[in-house]
């Protein structure tokens, strides 16, 4: 079969190792002139891990990544909320540096399967065959393409033209430094609550610390001032408790990543005819819950399999390739659909800035029991992409 991936991010990379395990050799297009992915955090839940681990890739992750084993909410003056121990699972929870993931991801794929400098025009579907077109002048025919080229999706926009994304009202911005402050516990993951902003930390391994900060703006747009985001971000965040100025100061200008947070409403429809979507470019998430790369990871699995049983060789066809995808989006729309939902709650509740709402919210956390927090991690990274049948 011959199968399209449009972007070589995490999500698509992952489709394409989880494909060739089945047989297919797909191919992966990916609109820059390099793969270089930015320079921040991803944490692997057990979900992903599950998944990872099937590919041959769950050692380097731990290897090179930072274990967590708890969470710790925690005010602004530096008072400890509550905190609950992450539930124990066959394969643990862990910080990683992105570049890190998509290098081991390339580097286990076929070189010749990886084209750069592809940029997405256009598909055409014709009875047998679906028609890839680039704005390089390319033109090339596939029996499945497959669009995974996030929250931004071309292949989207031809498919549902359902317009942007919906903006959440506040700006990430994330970071990375080379050194563990002493003032952090180990192995934890740290959400620290303020009015209208946010400042989380985890532990990346070899004694680096990843970061991420979410603050309310009205617009996504950048704002122009005299300003680096550096001493923005230290403005904003004067008078917070350590760690929190140390790790900005220490983190490079260069390195900042600004993003606005999107995400959309879940829709039913994933595919037509040959073509479907995954990860950001069908179901984008908020970054609150760290599930965003964990579900295209889910997805790659997933699609994968239904591929294998319902499209492979000899009996391929568009139609057992279109029954494929109707049971990949079966399969992949209720999780989906409630786990960006509950992000979306999630980042609701932790931006408030109204005081009463911020007492309100700093109560309430500090009553969670540990065996409901464990609860409600499990239902979230108990998911087996590779457990029971099709």
């Amino acid at each position: 079969m011959r199968i399209a991936i449009i972007g070589g991010g995490i999500g698509g990379l992952t489709a394409a190792l989880a494909l060739r395990q089945f047989g297919f050799e797909p191919q992966v297009f990916e609109q820059a002139p390099e793969l270089l992915e930015v320079g921040s955090a991803i944490i692997i839940w057990p979900n992903a891990m599950r998944v990872l681990h099937q590919l041959g890739l769950s050692e380097m992750v731990r290897h090179d990544g930072g274990v967590l084993e708890e969470a710790r909410w925690v005010n602004q003056d530096g008072r400890l909320i509550n905190h609950f121990a992450l539930p124990k699972t066959d394969l643990p929870a862990i910080v990683l540096h992105r570049a890190r993931l998509q290098e081991e991801l390339l580097r286990a794929l076929p070189r010749e399967s990886i084209h750069l400098g592809h940029v997405f025009e256009s598909f055409e579907q014709h009875s047998d065959v679906v028609v890839a077109k680039f704005t390089n002048g390319t033109s090339l025919e596939f029996d499945l393409l497959i669009g995974a080229d996030g929250l931004h999706s071309h292949v989207r926009a031809q498919m549902l033209n359902d317009g942007p994304p919906d903006y959440r009202g506040y700006i990430a911005w994330r970071g990375v430094v080379d050194f563990t402050p002493k003032s952090l516990a180990p192995a934890s993951a740290i959400e620290i609550y303020g009015k209208g902003k946010r400042f989380g930390i985890g532990p990346m391994g070899s004694d680096k610390v990843g970061w991420w900060v979410s603050v309310n703006k009205h617009s996504p747009d950048g704002e122009a001032h005299d300003a680096t985001p550096r001493e923005e971000l230290l403005r904003l965040f004067d008078g917070w408790c350590e760690p929190v100025p140390e790790l900005i100061r220490a983190t490079p200008v260069s390195s900042l990543i600004r993003n606005p947070v999107f995400d959309r409403q879940p829709v039913k429809k994933w595919s037509e005819g040959s073509v479907t979507l995954m990860g950001d470019a069908i179901h984008p998430l908020t970054p609150n819950l760290g599930q965003g790369g964990c579900l295209a990871v889910e997805d790659a699995a997933i699609l994968a399999r239904c591929l294998n049983q319902y499209a492979s060789e000899p009996t391929e066809s568009a139609s057992s390739i279109a029954v494929a995808l109707r049971k990949f989006e079966m399969l992949r729309f209720a999780r989906t659909a409630t786990v960006a939902r509950c992000s979306r709650m999630y980042g609701i509740v932790g931006q408030w800035e109204n005081p009463w709402a911020v007492s309100l919210r700093r109560m309430a956390l500090s009553i969670v029991p540990n065996v409901l927090s464990q609860r409600l991690m499990r239902w979230l990274i108990d998911y087996q992409a590779y457990g029971g049948s099709i």
